[in-house]
């Protein structure tokens, strides 16, 4: 598989995210809207960075039992009960992202969402990877 990330001068300089990511692959993976659930399906984390944090671990979870990596990420959508929270800690949260997922950041959005499936929840991501 290969990816290009395509961020074009004449959009504004994109930080953690790229403005395209063009992928050419054999598989697609596509991945459900991860929130910070336990292997007991309990929400663990009171604050929007632990929240994240265990969202990402379970949505790379799944794409590597897919057989992917995180650079093989296409597109992340990241769901906010509190987008104004989001961009307030988006440097800590881009700490976390690098830590976990690396430099290669996909397509992303956050959106944001009244609330979630599971109440407690904070955040959600999805998104789909191409493999090789």
């Amino acid at each position: 598989m290969s990816t290009e990330r395509v961020n074009p001068p004449e959009l504004s300089p994109p930080t953690g995210f790229s403005h395209a990511v063009v992928a050419t692959g054999t598989r697609v993976v596509f991945l459900a809207g991860q929130t910070a659930l336990d292997t007991d399906g309990k929400v663990v984390g009171g604050t929007l960075p632990e929240q994240f944090e265990k969202a990402l671990t379970n949505l790379l979870t799944a794409l590597r039992a897919a057989g992917g990596t995180p650079a093989d990420l296409a597109r992340v959508t990241v769901y906010a009960t509190d987008v104004a929270d989001y961009r307030a800690r988006a440097p800590e949260l881009g700490r976390v992202w690098r830590r976990l997922a690396g430099r290669d950041y996909p397509a992303m959005a956050v959106v944001g969402a009244a609330r979630l499936w599971d109440e407690q929840a904070l955040v959600e991501l999805d998104g789909f990877a191409v493999l090789p």
